[in-house]
Order: structure tokens, then sequence, then C-alpha cells
């Protein structure tokens, strides 16, 4: 029997016992969270007790969670379908030496953001001009890690930005470019355009449109373009110096990556020593999943808790529901980083998985959440674990009663979660409205509340660079706790490939130059109705 048997064996066997009899326990909370450095991580509103933490913490140690992360920091190649190293943590921590392939990578890496913050400096002091005199805005052209990742930290460290504003070009949606740029000068916009190859389709027809809207004012439009690359002679060709051009290894992959040269349209925002607090929250991170015991281990846990709720209890979905609207991008950030990472269908193997993949990843921040999908969270027919994020002041004391009302709303969802409201207690609820017989029946059934619905809430002091480089890096390290030990590599992601090699032969289809016969029925129908 497997430590899955011992699982799944546990969970039928206590299935029917409430979360709220947990709580019998005054240990209860305390025993099953975990504090670490400002961040209090409480999963006690879980199905989780003693056993099941026991059998999980077995889990992640017969799967080698440790020593793969340990070979993961020393810089072994655990991408193994791309023979790669997994180095994003090296970005954020410079300190000490990394060696991949026998060469210490870290100088390079020391260097690389010596000149990003030289040049964010100098954009951010008015010494690099834009054609029209200071920068004020700076517009980050990429897509997927090259967009998500600095465009959810802009808005979420947007209280620190005293520098020139920064706006996201992502969609090849043209709507999207036409609505950033109507607003924006162009002689004193700064454009990066972030791809590692420079040939991206998405990012380069952007970044075209957006040199053509330069052009129309400026004279040499990519004496203000600068670029995330490595394709230096591309780069070179595009009209865009060396010196502007900053580079990262093939072993940092796009959604690891605004810790280095992606995050500059963010360094450029809030300033060098502000991202170098981000940096900093995301080494302290680091440095405890290294050391801490996997009991007491906040990545693990929270990972660990993951694998309770989908594989065990077969939930097939997580709502993250940060109450902090400064984070209303983490939800679709979270989204590419886990879903990317572990929507996979095979182990590292090639074999078939065993068990199911990652979860679908989804929420938006409350308290507006509350008005839209917790109607199915609450009273749905199936159960969506809860992820609940709040901090504890926030930027505005001048409304600190707001937030105050804010943090009830978010202690109250987790609590309505657990306790629900039965029959009998609706039913009291409608009698003292004066309702009789079957239509206080009828009435009171619609107001029952399953309850016994698993949540787990982040509490954090304030969200500062450092508390945002925290959580960033606590999910990173939950993602590839999840990977290991479901026997996957995290690091790939082919599922993203095909979509795209069809789109490129389907562009001439549109444009008439070639024909449809090759493709199904009903993509002939759609190309014929999007042709007139």
């Amino acid at each position: 029997m497997t430590v899955w048997d011992d699982l799944r064996k546990h969970r039928k066997a206590t299935a029917d016992r409430p979360i709220l009899e947990l709580f019998e326990n005054d240990n209860r909370a305390p025993g099953f969270s975990v504090d670490l450095a400002g961040l209090l991580f409480d999963y006690s509103k879980t199905s989780i007790d003693e056993t099941a933490r026991d059998l999980l913490v077995k889990l992640a140690e017969t799967t080698g969670v440790a020593p793969r992360a340990e070979a993961m920091f020393t810089g072994e190649k655990i991408n193994e379908t791309e023979g790669r190293a997994v180095l994003h943590t090296a970005l954020r921590n410079l300190d000490g030496a990394v060696s991949v392939d026998g060469r210490d990578v870290m100088p390079d890496v020391r260097a690389v953001y010596e000149r990003m913050r030289s040049f964010a400096t100098d954009v951010r002091s008015g010494s690099f001009k834009g054609q029209g005199g200071k920068i004020t805005d700076v517009v980050n052209i990429g897509i997927g890690g090259s967009d998500l990742g600095p465009a959810m930290a802009a808005i979420a460290l947007s209280p620190y930005a005293d520098g020139p504003r920064a706006h996201f070009i992502s969609n090849v949606d043209g709507a999207q470019a036409h609505d950033v740029l109507a607003g924006l000068n162009p002689e004193t916009t700064l454009v990066i355009v972030a791809s590692k190859t420079f040939t991206t389709i998405e990012t380069m027809t952007n970044a075209e449109t957006v040199r053509k809207w330069m052009g129309e004012t400026v004279r040499t439009p990519t004496a203000q373009f600068a670029a995330v690359s490595t394709a230096l002679d591309k780069t070179e060709s595009y009209g865009i110096p060396a010196t502007r051009v900053f580079g990262f290894e093939d072993w940092v992959g796009g959604r690891y990556s605004m810790w280095g040269p992606i995050g500059l349209s963010l360094m450029i925002a809030i300033g060098p020593e502000n991202f170098a607090g981000f940096l900093a929250g995301g080494a302290a991170m680091d440095a405890h999943f290294r050391a801490a015991p996997l009991a007491q281990n906040m990545p693990v846990m929270l990972a660990l808790v993951g694998i309770w709720h989908n594989q065990i209890c077969d939930c097939a979905t997580r709502a993250v529901l940060p109450y902090e609207q400064r984070l209303s991008r983490l939800p679709a950030y979270l989204q590419q980083l886990e879903m990317e990472s572990n929507g996979k269908r095979v182990a590292m193997d090639g074999s078939d998985l065993v068990e199911n993949s990652g979860p679908v990843v989804w929420g938006e921040p409350g308290t507006n959440g509350q008005h839209a999908f917790y109607q199915l969270i609450h009273q749905g027919t199936r159960v969506v674990p809860c992820e609940f994020m709040l901090g504890r002041e926030g930027h505005e004391p001048d409304l600190a009663h707001q937030h105050r009302l804010l943090a009830a709303n978010c202690l109250a969802q987790s609590e309505a979660l657990l306790r629900g409201r039965d029959l009998e207690a609706a039913r009291a609820l409608m009698a003292a409205k004066g309702l009789k017989g079957k239509e206080l029946d009828r009435q009171a059934r619609h107001r029952v509340f399953p309850g016994n619905r698993p949540s787990t809430t982040l509490l954090y002091p304030k969200l500062t660079p450092f508390v945002l480089g925290q959580i960033v890096a606590l999910y990173e390290h939950r993602v590839f706790v999840e990977g290991v030990i479901l026997g996957i590599n995290s690091f790939d992601q082919w599922g993203v490939e095909l979509g795209k090699e069809l789109a490129l032969a389907l562009d001439p289809v549109l444009k008439g130059e070639a024909a449809a016969d090759d493709k199904d029925g009903s993509t002939r129908q759609l190309v014929a109705y999007l042709r007139g």
C-alpha cells in the first residue's frame, strides 16, 4: 500500500466529520498554522488532521521534495525535458555562487542587475531623455511571463511608484495597444520589448504597432526603445543598441522571470531600492524553504494542502481570493504560474500520470467576488477550496475604517464557509419573519448553507515590496513542491506550442493566400465567415 492509498483510506474514514469538530481542540488554530517573518498561513479550516498531515509530510518525504529543491537551488538540470537548470532563485539572491556546467553564473547575473539599476536610475532622473524631454511613461510589450508578472506587481506596488508610469501591452488584439497608447505622449514614452528570442509573434506585432505610432511624432522611434532579449543580432537590426538590451539565461522560465530583466519596467516605476526590497522578500522565502522542516515549511504546507484538496478530496478547482484591491491581477498571475507549470498529463519519464495534475486556479479580489461567484462557493453543489489573503493594514491610514470592514468581510467569509447554516437555524430565521407551514419550509431551504467547506488564510503585515516578494516566491515554491510530488516537470510548457503552430498556418488562410482544404469542417466554416 502506498502513501497515496493511506491518504485516501484516511479521507474515506473521516469524510463525514465536520471540520468544526476539529476545533474542539484549543490548539487547533496555532497547531495548523505556519508563522514566518510576519506572514501567518492558517490552514486550520480544512479537514486535515494530525494523521492526514503526517501522511502528507510522508508523501513529500518519499517523493524527494527536499533533495529535489536543493538540486534546483544548486543549479542541477532539473528541467529534464529541455536539459536546463532552473535558477530564477539566483536572480533574487545576489550573494554567493551557483554553478551550471561548471561555471559560476552569478557574476553575469550581478552584472545585468547593475546595468538594470543604472538604466532605471538614468530614466527616473531624466539623464536618459526622450526626444521631448524626461520620460514620463514606460510601455512594456510582452506576453505570458513577460507581461503577467510585472503587470501584476506594478499594480500591487503602486503606492511605491514614484517614477514614470508603467503600462503593459500583451494581447495581439489591436484594441489593447490602441487604448494604452491613446493617453501617451510619444516624445516622453520609453518602450521595452520583452521577448527572449525577439521573435514572439504577438510581442513583435505589438512592437511594430508601437514603433509606427511613435514614428508619426518622433524622428527616431527606436531611440526610445529598450529590449529584454538574448537575441542581440535581432535587437541590433531592429535599431536597439546593445547598451539598452538586457538578457537572461535559458535557465529562467518566462513565468518565473520578473525577478530579473523582465522586471525592468517595475524597477523604473518603483525605483531600484524598492525593487531590491522585492528581491529580498523572495530571497527570504527561499532561505526558509531550504531550511525549515517540512511540517513547519510554509511553501511545503501550502502545497500539501493543495494536494489534499485536489488529488485526495477530488476538488478540481481552487479560488484565490485576495482581500487587497492592489492584488487584483494576482489570481491571473497564479493561473499561469500554476496551470502552465503543473497542467501536464505525463510524468517526467513520459508515462501517463497516475494522479490528476494541477487544479483550475481562478479568483478575484474581495469584496467584489462576494457579489459575484461566492454564491456558488457557499451553496453550489461542488466544493471549491478557497485561499484568502489579507493585510493587517493598508496604505491609506485615513481610510482605516474601510480596511477594518474589508478585514471583517474576509474573516466572515471563511467562518461562513466553515460553519454554514443548517435547516433548523434557517427555519428559525424564517419563523422570526412570520412565515409558517410549507412556505416557511420552502424559504428556509433556500437559506441553508452546507458549511464544512475548506479554506486557508494568508495574513501579512502590509503589502510592501518585501511582502510581495515573499508571497510570489511562496507560490512559486508551492508549484514546485506539487510538481515534485506528482512526478512532473513544472518548468516546461509544451502545451502552448500546437496552437501557436496552427495559428501561423491559419494566418495566410484568413488573408486568402492559402486554401483551408486540410481543415476540419468547423474550422472551414469559421474561416469562411471571417473572410466574408
